[in-house]
């Protein structure tokens, strides 16, 4: 679960202070899909980074399953984004050097999985997302779409209790994109994971169980759109 309780966030620029969250307080239960929606400056980034215990607030609670993550110590926030977290970006972030399962694995082996155990999660999650005939292919030899089909394993093969995807279809052509929201609907169906996706698109939001619109750095709506159980 997540939720924020009376959060202000405020950053300095020059001589002028931005009011990115002013007292937002809202709540994400465990396996829902929420999408976070608005403009430009409505604070939907600064959301992210508070959520993925990447910055804190100024004022109020940031929760994570029970972890308040405002007076976490460093090394709780460490182990919360390595076990707890995984994060879809927009540009991918892949490893060049590195074959799709290597890529996909990664995570695990930095938290000593053993290899074979980490090949076998590996696969599990490139048959999740339609990428197992691809998985000696390096980053090159991918489309865009393929690219983001592989960085979604990547960010679910440590079984993260929550999953952040910022714009993750910002780079994709109409056709990518639909493949990305397909496997995001599974990923809600099958209750894998709570799915928390800030997008500027409409079409998007649509495919989540909930929308949460912000607005100058408050909510400005909250609202079902989506059919997922």
């Amino acid at each position: 679960m997540i939720q924020l309780k009376n959060v202000t966030r405020r950053y300095q620029q020059g001589e002028n202070v931005v009011l990115a969250l002013d007292d937002v307080s809202l709540r994400i239960e465990a396996q829902e899909y929420v999408a976070v929606t608005g403009e430009s400056g409505s604070g939907k980034s600064t959301f992210l980074h508070l959520v993925g215990g990447l910055d804190k607030p100024d004022a109020g609670e940031v929760l994570v399953n029970g972890l308040a993550l405002q007076a976490a110590s460093e090394r709780e926030l460490s182990e919360y984004r390595a076990r707890d977290l995984g994060i879809v970006f927009q540009f991918f972030n892949l490893l060049p050097t590195l074959d799709v399962l290597e890529n996909v694995c990664a995570p695990l082996q930095f938290q000593g999985v053993k290899h074979r155990q980490a090949v076998a999660r590996g696969r599990e999650m490139l048959g999740l997302v339609g990428m197992e005939k691809r998985e000696h292919h390096f980053v090159h030899q991918l489309s865009g779409g393929e690219m983001q089909r592989t960085a979604i394993a990547r960010a679910l093969v440590h079984r993260p209790r929550v999953l952040l995807a910022d714009e993750p279809t910002g780079n994709l052509d109409a056709a990518n994109a639909v493949k990305v929201l397909e496997i995001f609907r599974r990923i809600s169906d099958e209750r894998l994971t709570t799915l928390v996706v800030v997008t500027h698109s409409d079409e998007v939001a649509e495919t989540a169980q909930r929308r949460i619109r912000l607005r100058n750095g408050r909510v400005e709506a909250e609202e079902r759109v989506g059919v997922s159980a």
